[in-house]
């Protein structure tokens, strides 16, 4: 009995990947076919859009940061864990693949722009060390199945979002012009598939610091919020986002990044598998906050190490497109908020349920 209901969720989160992975795909498509003369805005600046994405970003996120930095940092005994000999060789090959990647060595010229990855693999590895270290547990030791299956799928589910830019353009690579399209797509997949390691490694690692637990814990309860017409009502936002983008490509752009997240936590909570409307339920905020948190971590190291490589992207975003951290406009981080959440809904469907992240420490 307890193997066929096993079989049965898991079939269940295979169905959410596919009707995401379709809905994600065909909805653009259709709104771009609906719309006459989609175009794409100018990325010229506006100061009253800015100000009032700044103050949506700000009424967002304030009063879970207010509550975190009012949270007391007690003291709690982990089983932490001495930091392992693998984490110091991620950090070694992390600081290698830095120098290089900023530096013009004219024996390293050929494989100049091939850092990308051996930047990631070395954070990746260094943060599960650390995750290890704080807090007694990560990714790598004890989900090391998940930890493996998370490279495939992060490369599937970054090519969606390479997809998705074809519709909005806000950013292009600069400095892989020569190479070709095979010599590319195998880069690139590569590149891609250490998102969600990262990120998901990087929630692990946040999840041991006491503020941050205790700071998003005991929150606001929203009742009902995990109803299945909650769920449905957000299955019909995230398709009118969908259709937009592919409608409205120059002023829909947000939608990249809040459309999977309205239609993955639908799916989730339709199908009766764990999502985070669940946790809103009993005032419990982590779900949702240490993801953003983890995706903004990555983030800030995403554009640090892309600023000065050979091999980078840059951005073009309507409307907001000033006061630029590295290659991108400050308004553009919040971005990596909903990404965060993304990456763990995706993650907690490949992994069926099984990643650290889907099961909060109690404190």
């Amino acid at each position: 009995m307890e193997e066929s209901s096993a079989s049965r969720k898991a079939s269940t989160r295979a169905g959410a990947l596919l009707a995401f992975a379709l809905l994600a795909t065909a909805l653009p498509w259709i709104g771009s076919w609906l719309t006459v003369a989609p175009g794409r805005a100018a990325a010229s600046f506006n100061w009253p859009i800015f100000l009032i994405y700044a103050l949506i970003i700000l009424a967002s996120t304030a009063p879970l940061v207010w509550r975190i930095a009012r949270a007391k940092n007690v003291h709690v005994q982990a089983e932490r864990q001495p930091f392992p000999w693998w984490g110091w060789v991620g950090l070694a090959v992390t600081a290698a693949a830095w120098i290089l990647a900023w530096t013009r060595f004219p024996w390293f010229e050929p494989v100049q722009r091939y850092t990308f990855t051996p930047l990631w693999l070395g954070y990746v590895l260094t943060i599960n060390a650390l995750a290890l270290h704080h807090g007694g547990r990560c990714l790598l030791r004890d989900r090391p199945a998940c930890f493996v299956i998370l490279f495939p799928a992060s490369a599937a589910f970054w090519w969606y979002f390479e997809y998705i830019n074809r519709y909005v353009g806000n950013w292009h690579y600069v400095g892989a012009e020569s190479i070709g399209d095979l010599e590319y797509f195998v880069h690139a997949t590569i590149s891609f598939s250490t998102v969600l390691p990262a990120v998901v490694s990087t929630r692990e690692w946040l999840a041991s610091f006491p503020r941050l637990e205790r700071g998003l814990t005991n929150l606001w309860s929203v009742p009902n919020v995990d109803s299945r017409a909650t769920a449905w009502v957000l299955l019909l936002l995230g398709t009118i986002g969908f259709l937009a983008i592919g409608a409205w490509p120059g002023y829909a752009y947000a939608m990249v990044w809040v459309a999977p997240v309205l239609i993955l936590t639908a799916l989730q909570s339709i199908g009766r598998l764990p999502n985070p409307l669940g946790s809103l339920t009993r005032g419990d905020w982590r779900v949702i906050g240490l993801p953003a948190l983890a995706a903004v971590f990555c983030g800030f190291f995403w554009e640090l190490w892309n600023w000065q490589s050979l091999a980078h992207w840059e951005y073009s975003i309507p409307f907001v497109h000033r006061f630029l951290v590295f290659e991108m406009p400050i308004l553009g981080y919040a971005g990596y908020l909903p990404f965060g959440i993304a990456c763990i809904a995706v993650a907690d469907l490949v992994c069926d349920g099984d990643t650290p992240a889907s099961r909060p420490r109690r404190r």
